[in-house]
């Protein structure tokens, strides 16, 4: 399975914040919409960082409350892994694993074509399992 496979199953949309937007403002999109990374692009979707909790929490760490008046990019991380829509589920599992991050942006023609957790992936290995284990069963039934 692909991630374009994901993708159409779940969707191409992606939570994003600029770079010049407040902390704060991050904070209140990654409650409402229940989620754990916001991907910070430009004006024209280019991906330009992610924003994880793991990245609030260092930053409102070292500098308190006033972290929250401060710009997305200054909590940013701004060396994004990306993948695209020809990577496959064990690949993009690999990728997470060995960057020890759950969330992972897609790109397509430089741009943002939607993002893929680690829920998505063990969703669709669970999916994988499951189908190889029924096929193991259908052949020793008819053998």
């Amino acid at each position: 399975m692909t991630v374009k496979a994901i993708l159409e199953a779940k969707g191409h949309d992606v939570i994003t914040l600029g770079p010049n937007e407040k902390l704060s403002e991050a904070i209140r999109l990654l409650t409402e919409h229940r989620i754990g990374a916001l991907v910070i692009t430009n004006g024209d979707r280019k991906i330009v960082g992610i924003l994880s909790e793991r990245d609030i929490v260092r930053v409102i760490a070292k500098e308190g409350a006033a972290a929250l008046d401060m710009a997305v990019r200054m909590a940013m991380t701004p060396k994004v892994n990306i993948c695209n829509e020809n990577h496959t589920v064990n690949e993009v599992m690999e990728i997470m694993t060995s960057g020890r991050f759950r969330h992972l942006p897609v790109e397509k023609n430089g741009q943002l074509d939607g993002i893929i957790s680690i829920g998505d992936v063990v969703k669709r290995r669970i999916e994988m399992v499951e189908r190889e284990a029924e096929e193991i069963k259908a052949y020793i039934a008819t053998a």
